[in-house]
């Protein structure tokens, strides 16, 4: 079972998205426990060990560490401003 590590940028974000769509990306994120590479989960071109999977019209941005079981949110957005 891996750790999750959210961040408090990624907090506040969370906190700027409807409560509707911020309940079901919480819910994924913390869902990244069990299983750190689910089904739709797509690794970004460029990057060594990030992540992303797609909740609606939101992504989450993830980084996985697999020596130490650790999953690190590092942003949560739209399609337009997640991948500024």
């Amino acid at each position: 079972m891996y750790n999750v590590i959210i961040n408090k940028i990624v907090k506040k974000q969370l906190d700027k998205i409807p409560l509707v769509y911020a309940k079901k990306i919480a819910f994924a994120i913390y869902d990244l426990e069990n299983n750190p590479r689910p089904s739709g989960c797509k690794k970004l071109v460029g990057y060594d060990d990030i992540y992303r999977i797609r909740v609606g019209s939101y992504r989450v941005i993830y980084t996985i560490n697999d020596n130490i079981l650790i999953v690190e949110v590092i942003k949560v957005g739209t399609r337009q401003s997640v991948y500024d």
